[in-house]
């Protein structure tokens, strides 16, 4: 149990927990509404599916590219107003609009105008949502250097992270809805405007209230010139061989790596299950089941899950708790078995609270977590701090894991046997495919367990660290 308290200077004021809670809002919401959107390039803009899954991919990949750039950037950012927040303010206004600008597309032009459209306002969508996401998250591992103050920052943060998700199912209902939408491309453009202005609102609210790190005397910063850009690269390329060198930080990594993408393999799996199993192919008696039930998940993790994991980390340490969350989870997976059950629907929430403790316990240890490495980072290898760096590495580790699981969950729908153009699924597919819905996040999550268990930064270690670098920087 632990004996630290926290003290009062290393509390965040609930004005700003508020405020970077807003922003993971934003980070949540513009994925989210994304993902929901990117459907109906196919039914209400007649996008090609090999098309449509271009314009999901190679983005990924533009993207997986400004992320390191970006946190080696607000790293070494030297501005009275600090080293993240002028990007934060400026990317979140960025990426409203051109969220908005991504989806005014007219179903009546051909496939290759919009295939060309949609393609280059994406990249033009990913450099301002990549100036306002990175320097964010790494904003929230400066703005305490307490070790239990960052899990419940972090704990608060994905608290309101997670409205997003009990709003997103719903567009589709939205969206679908003829008696709000003359159709699906007008339902798409007007709804985009929306996600765009709210996400633009919340977005600048942490550049203006959060408060990090003080940087005004932080040592050996790049300077970000273009007369410099040769040394830039170079300097980028060794913080990056730094964070990987870093044990705790890999493991950090590829427990997310497992416990997320395990889940992203299978999240479209409870849909057809639901659609097909429960309610025997027919999409209208399966009506708004689907989206209740991600609704409920996401109410479940923000008012239970997170608290008490807040709670047993405090109690009991990160390794622990994160071990223990992800062990509910498995259950929870197991519980999938019977809760799917065609003769009474509201079984299906049954193994929710359970498994809401894998994703829930994920990102508020593994973010909390994350900012300890920087610690360990700046100890070895001296300032400047990049929790930009290190945070962009993490969450590319994240879009990565994405890109795969949307790749491998198609395969297994494949392997499986099931068949989209028809109306009912064999008793055989079905099987299957529950099967392959418990035992693959199941299985990873064990593995992720095993990666876990020998991770090193303890609380004792932590504030080990915490003092010989308060004692270099010769603070009081």
């Amino acid at each position: 149990m632990s004996k630290h308290i926290t003290a009062f200077k290393d509390k965040v004021p609930i004005l700003q927990k508020s405020a970077f809670g807003a922003g993971h809002l934003v980070l949540n919401l513009l994925p989210g509404a994304l993902g929901v959107f990117m459907f109906f390039l196919l039914t209400a803009f007649g996008m090609d599916p090999f098309l449509a899954g271009l314009l999901g991919g190679l983005p990924r990949i533009f993207d997986a590219i400004t992320d390191p750039i970006m946190g080696f950037i607000s790293d070494n950012t030297n501005s009275k107003f600090g080293r993240r927040r002028p990007y934060i303010f400026i990317g979140a206004i960025l990426s409203g609009i051109f969220f908005v600008m991504l989806w005014q597309i007219d179903e009546n032009n051909s496939v290759t105008y919009n295939f060309w459209y949609f393609l280059i306002m994406s990249m033009v969508f990913l450099v301002g949502n990549t100036m306002f996401a990175t320097p964010l998250v790494g904003l929230g591992y400066e703005m305490t250097s307490d070790y239990n103050e960052r899990t419940r920052l972090m704990a608060f943060a994905n608290t309101m992270g997670q409205i997003a998700w009990m709003i997103v199912p719903w567009f589709w209902v939205l969206i679908a809805d003829p008696e709000l939408f003359e159709n699906q491309a007008v339902g798409v453009r007007q709804l985009s405007i929306a996600v765009g202005v709210i996400c633009l609102i919340l977005g600048v609210l942490p550049a203006i209230f959060c408060k990090g790190i003080d940087a005004g005397h932080m040592e050996n910063r790049a300077k970000l010139s273009i007369k410099t850009i040769v040394s830039n690269i170079a300097d980028l390329a060794r913080g990056i061989r730094e964070a990987v060198k870093n044990k705790p930080f890999l493991r950090l990594c590829g427990a997310t790596f497992l416990v997320f993408n395990g889940f992203q393999l299978v999240a479209s799996f409870s849909y057809f299950i639901i659609v097909f199993h429960m309610f025997d192919g027919s999409y209208g008696d399966a009506g708004n089941w689907p989206a209740w039930f991600s609704t409920i998940s996401a109410i479940i993790t923000a008012f239970l899950v997170i608290p008490i994991i807040s709670f047993m980390s405090d109690k009991l340490g990160k390794r622990q708790a994160f071990i223990i969350s992800t062990i509910i989870s498995i259950i929870g997976y197991i519980l999938k078995w019977w809760g799917f059950n065609p003769e009474n629907p509201l079984m299906i929430f049954m193994p929710v609270p359970f498994m809401a403790f894998g994703l829930g316990g994920l990102f508020t240890l593994m973010m909390s977590m994350t900012a300890d490495v920087c610690d360990l980072d700046e100890l070895r290898n001296g300032q400047p701090r990049k929790e930009g760096t290190f945070g962009a590495i993490y969450w590319w580790m994240v879009k990565l894991g994405q890109g795969i699981a949307l790749v491998l969950g198609g395969l297994v729908l494949d392997m499986v046997g099931f068949d989209q153009n028809v109306s009912k699924q064999t008793v055989e597919t079905l099987t299957n495919l529950r099967i392959a819905d418990i035992i693959i996040p199941a299985g990873t999550a064990t593995l992720a367990i095993i990666v876990m268990w020998n991770y090193s930064l303890t609380e004792e270690r932590a504030e080990d660290i915490k003092k010989q670098l308060v004692e270099r920087r010769g603070e009081l």
